[in-house]
């Protein structure tokens, strides 16, 4: 649980689709109270009927970011747990063949937005009372080993490591925990979209092994409901029989 006192306040980015909706509906189910960030509102409409404060929010936006923050403390009172999700996964290219563009919006999106609302998140943590709270990152299996084609991801994702290291040190003295879960392989329609240009190249093409989102949403509020004197600090959720361990 975020405190002693029982499930709090979660911020979830990227709530709108995949990973996002599927966490913060485990939140609600769990009796947590949520705000639910994404650009768009129209798709997280069943999770406001559920509870949740639905807000829009560019995570790229340092302004939006606050905003979005502050709507959270002003209707909750305070932030226990972000879960910093929110990500995009560009078009698979060998490294010459990056569009710019395509580099500066993964950017933009995994590490500038990841590290906005880590901010955002640490200081209202910072200064409540009481002091604390969690923050989980999503990084990757990327972070780890690489797919082909996929530098911005993977070297964006490498950054997602050092934010929730260097949180965690940082964090120590406010009572701030921050953990990092990398999932390989959730059937979102990030992976599917990267599926079918895979399929686009070769008809052939075998389809990974894949877990559901809901069950990525499970660990990430069995990750936020521990006690702050706990933490998870990396915890790895993918396909058993997915190409992690021994590929390269």
């Amino acid at each position: 649980m975020s405190s002693d006192t029982g499930p709090g306040v979660a911020v979830i980015t990227g709530a709108s689709a995949g990973i996002g909706l599927a966490a913060a509906r485990a939140f609600l189910d769990a009796g947590w109270r949520v705000a639910a960030l994404a650009r768009r509102t129209g798709p997280m409409e069943g999770l406001a009927a559920q509870g949740a404060l639905a807000l829009s929010c560019d995570v790229t936006d340092p302004g939006a970011v606050e905003a979005a923050f502050d709507a959270a403390v002003e209707r909750f009172g305070r932030i226990d747990v972000l879960f910093n999700n929110a990500g995009i996964f560009a078009p698979a290219a060998p490294p010459d063949e990056v569009a710019l563009e395509d580099w500066d919006a993964s950017v933009a999106v995994n590490v500038t937005g990841m590290v906005l609302c880590a901010r955002a998140a640490f200081a209202r943590m910072r200064g409540q009372q009481p002091q604390g709270g969690r923050i989980i990152n999503n990084g990757s299996i990327s972070a780890h080993a690489p797919r082909p084609g996929s530098l911005c991801y993977t070297v964006t994702k490498h950054a997602v490591t050092g934010l929730t290291k260097v949180l965690s040190l940082d964090g120590r003295d406010f009572d701030i925990a921050c953990g990092q879960i990398d999932i390989g392989n959730a059937r979102t329609q990030l992976l599917e979209d990267h599926v079918a240009r895979l399929r686009a190249a070769d008809p052939g093409a075998e389809i990974p092994p894949m877990i559901e989102p809901g069950l990525v949403a499970e660990a990430v509020v069995a990750m936020a409901a521990l006690p702050l004197h706990a933490n998870v600090q990396f915890q790895t959720l993918m396909a058993t029989k997915m190409p992690f361990i021994g590929r390269g």
